[in-house]
Formats: C-alpha cells, sequence, structure tokens
C-alpha cells in the first residue's frame, strides 16, 4: 500500500513539474561605459534550442515583435533605437501566413544612453517578447530589468 502511495505522489509531482511555464531564454544586461557621459547597454537572450526570439522588426500580422520600454529617468536621455546584433533569420510562417524575422541561439540588443552630467543612477525597463519552436509558441512575456550605470 506505501508503494502504491509513492508511486502515485511521484507521478503528481512530475505532472505539475510539466505543466508549469518553461522560460526558454535566459537575460543577462550590462553596461559598457564609452565616454564620460556616455553607455552602450547591451540585454543579452540566450535562446534554448529549438526555440527563437523574434526581433524587434517583425512585422504586422505575425508573432509579438521583441520590444523594450525604458523607465522615464531624469538623469538619462536614451539615444537613438535599440540595435539588434545575431544571425538573423528571415521566413515564411504557415502558421501566421506571413514572413516572420526571428533569432535562434543568441541576439544582443544594444542601446545608446547618454547621462545628464557625472551622476551615478540605474537605468530600467521592461522587455517584452514572444518565442515558438517548430510546433509551438508560448504566450508574450515580459521581464525587468535594472542596470546600473
Amino acid at each position: 500500500m506505501k508503494k502504491i502511495i509513492v508511486v502515485i505522489t511521484l507521478a503528481m509531482f512530475t505532472t505539475l513539474a510539466q505543466a508549469q511555464i518553461k522560460d526558454p531564454v535566459s537575460w543577462k544586461y550590462t553596461a559598457v561605459k564609452k565616454n564620460a557621459n556616455t553607455y552602450e547597454i547591451m540585454i543579452t537572450a540566450n535562446v534554448e534550442k529549438p526555440w527563437h526570439i523574434y526581433s524587434q522588426n517583425t512585422g504586422a500580422g505575425g508573432p509579438v515583435p521583441t520590444s523594450f520600454t525604458f523607465k522615464k529617468n531624469p538623469l538619462i536621455t536614451v539615444e537613438g533605437k535599440t540595435i539588434e546584433v545575431g544571425k538573423l533569420q528571415k521566413v515564411y510562417d504557415n502558421n501566421f501566413k506571413t514572413e516572420v524575422l526571428y533569432y535562434s541561439g543568441q541576439v544582443i540588443f544594444k542601446q545608446m544612453v547618454k547621462l545628464k552630467g557625472n551622476v551615478k543612477t540605474n537605468i530600467s525597463g521592461t522587455v517584452e517578447y514572444m518565442v515558438c519552436d517548430d510546433v509551438q509558441c508560448l504566450p508574450p512575456t515580459k521581464k525587468t530589468f535594472d542596470i546600473k550605470l
């Protein structure tokens, strides 16, 4: 009887563990000082195989593109657009019935910021992204970040 209870309990825990939402993307946030008041923010996404993450430039009608929202900070000016560095793939996706742009493996998103004076502060914000593999897509996910400058 005890063995049956142990087997049932283990089966329940296994089922619960598989039911948890997976996130095949790990994020790393860094800032590189370029000169006295300018920093390059690097937000790195490492995507597990066989998943891929979508470009910021994926068009309408397709999956949710990766996007960044920076919190307002009176000490910081965000300069220009966020640049993507990685192996960009462009394919027609039958599920979305449109061409999509995505990255597999690793992609680095770079953003230049300027400080208003010689001050210590942080830049914080949110990244929203969506990942898919050849069989399924996970719902869009939001992660917050806070990077010391």
